[in-house]
């Protein structure tokens, strides 16, 4: 009877001390890793979360750059971080790309993180400089067919969303395109300002403000549907190329351990934030939806999407590094 009082007692102070955790959380500033250069998808939705979860909480949320080997730098930092809710992972789709890029990874890619939430969910476009000879995706792809390897797309680097969603263009439409790495997103629009490459293939929200400022052209986005943010450009189907719907997404990582009862609070927050009228706003904004996917639905999509790169990875020349 006294072991079980003891038992009852000790799993008492467990729970009562993860209220009081989560109560508290956050009492300090929260440090948000986003593993790529300033500029990007990720990074851009991530800041607008961040000031939004510390206008909810009235603590610090701040986004701190960390690029390097396809995320991987960045990723390796927060799951070496303490599991205690200050240090979060920031990332899209390129999370479930990791196994089919890297031989070995710097941490378990399937328990070493634990998926929190993931909101603002945007189609991938074909972008071109807004005086392109290519005035349609149709017009892209036949010179592409017309002469393999000659039109270029540039990307952040090899392994990324970009590159394996160009690739998976590719092989759908049955043209060939050359790949120009660069070292982030922003530096790939630069190249497709420049005239260095032809075509981007990018999350909206990196791109919006060109798009507004006039500087380049989106020809066809993924989805069901048109995007409301760009009600003139027509999805894949629409251009002609079927069953390319992917969608990306931005979403929060804690390292694994985290206590429960914190991350449900940071799962709280992000719903809230996402249900709010400037959030629904800010992702309307850069042609995307505002969504919101709790803990349980993330994980679920990413194994799906692991599985998916696997099947896109199998068909391409590229080679695990």
């Amino acid at each position: 009877m006294k072991i079980s009082i003891r038992l009852a007692l000790g799993a008492a102070s467990l729970v009562l001390a993860s209220l009081a955790q989560a109560q508290a959380w956050p009492a300090k500033p929260v440090k948000i890793v986003v593993p790529y250069p300033p500029g990007g998808a990720v990074d851009v939705v991530t800041r607008k979360m961040a000031a939004k979860l510390q206008e909810q909480t009235g603590q610090t949320f701040y986004v701190e750059n960390k690029a390097g080997a396809t995320g991987t730098i960045g990723l390796a930092q927060v799951v070496q971080s303490p599991a205690d809710g200050y240090t979060l992972a920031a990332n899209d789709t390129t999370y479930a790309l990791l196994p089919h890029i890297f031989k070995k990874l710097p941490f378990d890619h399937a328990h070493d993180l634990q998926p929190v939430g993931a909101f603002v969910f945007a189609p991938m476009g074909v972008v071109v400089k807004a005086d392109s000879k290519f005035k349609t995706l149709a017009d892209l792809i036949a010179a592409a067919k017309a002469e393999p390897g000659k039109v270029t797309y540039g990307t952040g680097g090899a392994g990324t969303t970009p590159h394996f969603v160009s690739e998976a263009l590719g092989i759908a439409s049955g043209a060939k395109f050359m790949h120009i790495p660069f070292k982030g997103a922003g530096e790939a629009t630069m190249g497709m300002l420049s005239g260095t490459i032809d075509f981007q293939v990018a999350s909206t929200p990196g791109v919006m403000g060109n798009v507004k400022g006039g500087k380049v052209r989106v020809l066809a986005v993924s989805g069901s549907q048109r995007a409301a943010g760009l009600p003139d450009v027509p999805t894949f189907a629409e251009a002609g190329i079927k069953n390319f719907g992917l969608i990306n997404f931005t979403g929060l990582w804690a390292p694994k351990g985290t206590p429960q009862a914190v991350t449900e609070r940071l799962q709280k927050e992000i719903a809230v934030a996402m249900a709010s009228a400037d959030m629904k706003a800010f992702a309307e904004g850069i042609a995307s939806e505002p969504g919101y996917w709790d803990a349980a639905a993330f994980a679920k999509d990413l194994a799906e999407r692991t599985a998916y790169w696997g099947k896109i990875a199998s068909n391409t020349s590229f080679e695990r590094q």
